[in-house]
């Protein structure tokens, strides 16, 4: 070897600095390979939120949760499959288990974390659901704290200086004094960072920054343009890496195992054409590195891999010029707010358009199997326009001249016109529209029961009259615009156990080899319970591989 280290970590996304922390507290000596020249992963540039139930946060604010209702929602929403090996009883119970310590180690470590105040799990209404959501965030950070390192952190795709919870406020912006007020607050925040010299960052910025403030305080070594071209076996065991290092093969030791979190496979096309096929690369929202080639070298290691099929959906609209851009407007709450619904292009509705992202865009692809819905038709009528936010725009703007230039946003005076601009049935179109004013009208939606669940609500409009999430659609202009199943990464990788060791496909652990992320196949299955049930496991795998490393890894003399 070129260098030796205790432990290597390929990867620097949601486990990856956890880990590194843990084996620190342990006195080993830890690196963190970064292919990019950003630090932070596609956990850096997202919301940052961690799905941990019975967190301390919630029994400090006295939010009912145990280890047993936590249990019972898992066991009801992901349940057992013979084609899920990632998600068995056993995974699930040591997740539920070790997620609340995760959090109290990291707060131990200086992280500091809260919990967003309303965030309901995705199927909130199945027994053991948490209405008030089991969502643990990190508090705003000043990246001036990392000095040099600020340059090396992977920008969010929020900008302005507010936390999670007041951006899920501010929507409100048109029907609350107290989203007004967070406005303000927002405007005053950031008069009073400039007059100071501070500079915040938000969401999975603010929980990689200071994850990375806390890594480097440690002691934890970093290389960033570092890909990782092979693991090295000896004797059956993973005992480093092959790395590049001033354009030249370079080999990193590791005493004590390496764990990957490399990100999965959402920007290798090849890739997605094989095991997800009808999505795209560039729909995607993760960060540039998620190309799936330490997914690859695993299994040419023997790795057994599985739920490669399932991915993190996101819907998202493209509007004129971004067709290339890394960041594409999230359009999850348009069709869950009033006055709004989501067609086919035979113009009939196909699913609660309130369900969570990976929901939604999995109901898409399978619509699109039998009637074509890739792209899908968001719906809206002029009530819509002038009360929520649509692309990246506030409620009641002038949407840009290129939008009905190019045909990203379609208008027409009748639903029946705008059938015809988006080449759908005119009596199609009317009759669902005509239905689903119906279901208004009777405050049910009797086909899909959208609104029923306090999470619909959530994401429609509270201070909507009787229905959070649904409105007439009656008000000319009428307005139409494409959503495409876009994600935030790939659900499936290689198989884990229970101390996230990577398995054979005769169920045999590969000696030194971890793995973590959205690299592994997900505890969670193909589902996503709540709002971090990709980042939490991240985190909270990174944790137990690196206890397991620290007390019972490989060590070489």
């Amino acid at each position: 070897m070129d260098e030796d280290f205790d432990f290597v970590v390929v990867g620097s996304g949601g486990g990856s600095m956890c880990a590194a922390l843990v084996l620190r507290a342990a006195g080993k000596s830890v690196i963190v390979l970064e292919k990019t020249s950003l630090i932070g992963g596609t956990t850096a540039r997202s919301g940052g939120v961690m799905w941990i139930p019975n967190n301390p946060f919630m029994k400090r604010d006295g939010v009912e949760d145990s280890l047993e209702q936590a249990r019972t929602y898992l066991d009801g929403v992901v349940g057992d499959h013979n084609d899920t090996p990632g998600a068995t009883a056993q995974r699930r119970e040591a997740y539920l288990v070790e997620a609340p310590m995760m959090i109290n180690f990291l707060m131990d470590e200086g992280i500091k974390l809260d919990r967003v105040s309303y965030w309901p799990d995705y199927y909130d209404d199945r027994p053991g659901g948490s209405e008030q959501g089991r969502t643990v965030v990190a508090e705003l950070f000043d990246v001036n704290e990392l000095g040099e390192w600020k340059a090396k952190l992977r920008p969010n795709f929020i900008s302005m200086m507010s936390t999670l919870d007041e951006m899920l406020k501010l929507r409100f912006i048109k029907q609350s004094w107290k989203s007004k007020i967070i406005a303000v607050r927002m405007v005053l925040r950031t008069i009073a960072a400039k007059l100071t010299g501070k500079r915040y960052v938000t969401a999975g910025a603010a929980l990689q920054g200071r994850m990375l403030k806390a890594s480097l305080k440690a002691g934890v070594a970093f290389r960033t343009d570092s890909p990782v071209d092979e693991l090295i076996a000896i004797d059956g065991a993973i005992r480093g890496v092959v790395t590049s290092r001033e354009g030249k093969p370079y080999q990193v030791g590791a005493r004590l195992g390496v764990l990957v979190n490399a990100g999965g496979f959402s920007r290798n096309q090849s890739m997605r054409d094989l095991y997800q096929p009808g999505t795209q690369a560039d729909w995607s929202l993760t960060a540039e590195g998620d190309t799936g080639e330490m997914i690859l070298e695993m299994m040419r290691h023997g790795a057994a891999i599985a739920q490669m099929e399932e991915m993190v959906g996101n819907q998202i609209a493209i509007p004129p010029g971004m067709e290339k851009e890394a960041i594409k407007p999230v359009v999850q709450g348009v069709t869950a707010a009033p006055h709004a619904i989501l067609v086919d292009q035979s113009g009939a509705r196909y699913m609660n358009e309130a369900g969570s992202y990976m929901a939604y865009c999995k109901g898409m692809l399978e619509r699109h199997r039998t009637v074509p819905a890739v792209p899908s038709w968001a719906i809206m009528d002029e009530q819509f326009m002038r009360s929520y936010m649509l692309a990246g725009t506030m409620p009641g703007s002038q949407k840009p001249s290129p939008w009905f230039e190019k045909g990203f946003l379609k208008k027409a005076d009748t639903v029946e016109d705008l059938a015809a601009l988006i080449r759908v049935d005119r009596t199609s179109l009317r009759t669902t529209v005509d239905r689903f004013n119906g279901f208004v009208a009777r405050n049910n939606d009797e086909d899909f029961r959208r609104g029923e669940r306090a999470y619909d609500r959530w994401l429609g409009d509270r201070y909507h009259e009787k229905n959070a999430s649904l409105g007439f659609i009656s008000r000319a202009p009428f307005y139409a615009m494409k959503v495409m199943p876009g994600d935030v990464g790939t659900y499936g990788g290689v198989v884990t156990d229970n101390n996230a060791r990577v398995l054979r496909e005769d169920g045999s652990v590969i000696e030194g080899l971890y793995a973590t992320g959205i690299s592994t196949a997900s505890v969670m299955g193909r589902f996503y319970p709540g709002a971090g049930a990709s980042v939490g496991p991240s985190f909270v795998w990174g944790y137990v591989a690196a206890k397991h490393a620290a007390q019972s890894g490989i060590e070489t003399v």
